[in-house]
């Protein structure tokens, strides 16, 4: 297996999902002595410029940032952190990995049911698909405790 370098952390709130991604990229970045990059995707309507301010969502991007920074101080890991605009997250995210030359992404999931099944997501899928390295998904428990 090839050496981690750089860790790309997508984040999308402040859920449990986006807390574990960082907690699990900042335990492989001390060992491996490897940089991490956390990023917010503002996802902008096509009814708008992709340059548009969206303040609510860059409060919103701004707010997850923090919290991802303040796990990787309470774990002695310093991070970076980048706020994008894009009409889709799965691009910008596959995109930003291409441009830093990511070793890893590591993406944080909740566990979501759509129509009677488990539903990864079109952005997850997208990345899946599409990123140029190895791609780890980070699901939450299930809601009612099942493991």
């Amino acid at each position: 297996m090839e050496k981690i370098r750089r860790i790309l952390v997508p984040v999308k709130g402040e859920g449990p999902d986006d807390d574990e991604a960082v907690r699990l990229a900042c335990a492989i970045a001390k060992r491996n002595k490897a940089k991490v990059v956390v990023v917010f995707v503002i996802e902008v309507p096509r009814a708008l410029p992709l340059d548009a301010e969206v303040p609510e969502a860059m409060e919103e991007g701004e707010r997850s940032l923090q919290r991802a920074e303040a796990i990787a101080e309470e774990l002695e890991e310093e991070i970076e952190t980048e706020i994008l605009q894009s009409r889709l997250a799965g691009p910008a995210i596959v995109d930003e990995a291409n441009e830093r030359n990511v070793d890893l992404i590591i993406m944080g999931l909740p566990y979501r049911i759509r129509l009677g099944e488990f539903y990864l997501g079109s952005t997850a899928t997208y990345v899946l698909k599409n990123a140029p390295c190895r791609v780890w998904l980070c699901r939450v428990q299930m809601a009612d405790g099942r493991k």
